[in-house]
């Protein structure tokens, strides 16, 4: 009899689908090509390749003081690539890896975050202050201190003009008439046209055929030359797509620190080896000192992280002969009788010495 009223005054169940469901599917493709339009370049090789530099070179990073293991370098150097932060959650199980974030900041630091973490079938939310996170980002803008940037995002013009070209390119492999011509035939029956255009098949392009050249009007027969095969391929070449679409990479190549000739067919061990210092020292290093410092200032403790010895970025050939030469002259000044402080004020001369970057 009460059925009704016991029914309406339980609580109802609510059931959710799973995050890996046909609609989450179909979300997560169309904001791919969302992201693909607005010019990210993100799904071309070339980014993917860069990214894959970043974060082969993380995971090989000497880290000394912080507990970050190499999956956690690896991890955050794809966000940093590719989002131009990343955010991970330092919990008493280790670091965990945020999938999305808002904050609320004073003076224009942060001081919370609401935070979603991914769990396989959904996620879950959860607020925590700023000490409670590690907040890698790079490309940082005055006017958001607290907002990274990615490489494409800051050179999104040469992103987009990448994007623009391999999709062009990918739609005329696609649509064109490559390999097509057209033949001339004399006078025949359509059976026998139509077997002869069935003959092609199989060959190397379509062969598309003219039913008749015997023209009589506008000054007589068609010329002899109208009996040649005319091919139906476009002239790409008139277009300057390959050498747009070479500029365009060079440019999404140094947008991420890497110099174009790492990729270059013909390019040589020397030129190899100074593009993985150039991206080693002058990108890859400064991000990774920026890191160091946020585990120092959240985790308390010192903290290095040192890309450059783990990849060899350094030229080991000058290397050997510097120390050679070094241990030549201190032999040379143990011999001539100079004093320390002379020594050392020799040292200071050519930076080398306490404090400096050569030794200490």
């Amino acid at each position: 009899m009460f059925g009704w009223l016991k029914k309406w005054t339980a609580p109802s169940t609510e059931k959710r689908s799973s995050g890996s469901g046909f609609t989450s599917e179909i979300i997560s493709a169309r904001q791919s090509y969302i992201l693909g339009r607005q010019g990210l370049a993100e799904i071309t090789s070339t980014a993917q390749s860069c990214v894959s530099l970043w974060e082969g070179a993380f995971a090989m990073a000497d880290v000394e003081g912080a507990d970050l293991d190499r999956r956690i370098l690896a991890m955050a150097a794809r966000n940093l690539a590719l989002r131009g932060e990343a955010l991970f959650w330092i919990s008493d199980g280790g670091l965990i890896p945020a999938a999305d974030w808002d904050l609320s900041t004073i003076n224009g630091k942060p001081k919370a975050y609401r935070v979603s973490i991914s769990e396989a079938g959904g996620g879950r939310s959860m607020t925590l202050l700023a000490a409670e996170v590690l907040h890698f980002r790079i490309g940082v803008d005055s006017a958001e201190p607290w907002r990274g940037s990615a490489p494409l995002r800051r050179a999104s013009l040469s992103a987009g003009l990448l994007h623009a070209v391999e999709g062009a390119l990918a739609e005329a492999y696609e649509m064109m008439p490559l390999g097509s011509s057209i033949v001339p035939m004399p006078e025949i029956s359509e059976t026998d046209s139509g077997a002869l255009g069935r003959s092609f098949r199989g060959q190397r392009g379509r062969v598309l055929l003219r039913e008749s050249v015997n023209v009589s009007a506008a000054g007589g027969p068609a010329p002899n030359a109208d009996w040649r095969p005319a091919d139906l391929t476009p002239n790409l070449q008139q277009s300057m797509a390959l050498e747009t679409f070479e500029a365009a990479r060079a440019g999404v190549m140094t947008a991420f620190g890497v110099l174009p000739c790492l990729f270059d067919a013909a390019g040589q061990g020397p030129a190899i080896r100074e593009c993985q210092r150039h991206l080693a020292a002058w990108t890859l290093q400064p991000i990774a000192s920026l890191m160091a410092e946020e585990c120092e200032d959240k985790l308390g403790v010192e903290t290095t992280i040192d890309i450059l010895r783990p990849i060899q970025a350094f030229d080991a050939g000058g290397r050997a002969r510097a120390i050679s030469t070094m241990v030549a002259a201190l032999a040379q000044a143990k011999t001539a009788g100079l004093a320390p402080g002379d020594l050392a004020a020799a040292m200071a001369l050519v930076n080398l010495g306490p404090g400096s970057d050569g030794g200490g």
